[in-house]
């Protein structure tokens, strides 16, 4: 007996951490809860939804004297409206499923107060938030990429498969523009990591998971009504929001990538500090719930 707590370190027979709460397990978990099913019928909706908004205003010709955009060539070719939606969920639509799988990690388990069994189990902390945020990210992931793929299906069924037209310029052929806004999703997911991080640490400082996912959804919104004053001058290329649209840049002919490398180095050095302080944070956290 005596031989078999010292090589375990005083843990049980047989108690391994890396086997406690494996990725697989809580993704099976979240996957099965209401409100992931939620969103991803609402991601899958917004497609078909702005399908019939476009049919149903075909009959205006009045299109004003504004600048073109792409709400304007958005029944081109199914390329066309899947950046349509794109360009639509930037800025406050993609923001929601991001903070809502980050924001509800760890809040929902003390909100249920299950997390002092998880902890219990044993379970390491260190272990159990980086299993969460995996997961979290897993599902961010799969939330913008279902997205994609729903407007990419309903759109070249709705309007065929064609170059991508641009307002404002040359078209781009098929083959190009798909992997574009196949690497525009990839921008939009990496910007997105900065509101994924603090909705992190704002879940393992609350036990409300509507305090954490809101607070991260405001704080995005107060960074893109930043953004829009001017009169901050420089200082706003210091708010993630002030990036979030660099992934258009993908949709001229030539492709401009300085904006896009600023806003996701700015996006990814938010998420590790914010993850550093939730780590550093949750480690050291008195768990009552």
């Amino acid at each position: 007996m005596t031989a078999s707590v010292t090589e375990n370190d005083g843990a049980a027979p047989g108690y391994a951490s890396g086997r406690t709460l494996t990725v697989r397990v809580e993704l099976a978990r979240q996957l099965r809860r209401r409100r992931t099913l939620v969103m991803a019928a609402l991601l899958a909706a917004l497609p078909i939804v702005l399908i019939v908004a476009l049919a149903v205003g075909s009959d205006d010709s009045d299109r004003g004297s504004g600048r073109p955009s792409m709400f304007d060539v958005a029944t081109a070719s199914g390329l066309n409206l899947t950046a349509t939606v794109l360009i639509a969920g930037t800025g406050f639509l993609l923001v929601i499923p991001v903070a809502l799988f980050f924001g509800d990690a760890v809040a929902s388990e003390a909100d249920w107060s299950s997390l002092r069994y998880l902890l219990a189990a044993p379970v390491p902390r260190t272990r159990l938030l980086i299993t969460k945020s995996v997961v979290a990210l897993v599902l961010s992931v799969a939330a913008i990429g279902l997205l994609v793929a729903v407007a990419l299906l309903a759109g070249t069924l709705a309007y065929g498969w064609g170059p991508l037209q641009s307002p404002a310029g040359a078209p781009l052929a098929a083959g190009d523009a798909l992997w574009r806004l196949l690497l525009a999703a990839a921008f939009i997911i990496v910007s997105e990591l900065a509101t994924a991080g603090f909705a992190l640490w704002l879940s393992t400082r609350t036990d409300a998971p509507l305090a954490a996912v809101g607070g991260a959804v405001g704080l995005t919104v107060i960074g893109s009504v930043l953004d829009q004053v001017t009169a901050l001058g420089g200082l706003r290329s210091a708010l993630p929001a002030h990036w979030q649209y660099a992934w258009t840049d993908l949709l001229q002919p030539g492709i401009e990538w300085s904006a896009m490398a600023q806003g996701a180095s700015l996006s990814v050095s938010i998420a590790v500090v914010f993850f550093a302080l939730a780590v550093r944070g949750f480690r050291t956290k008195d768990i009552v719930s």
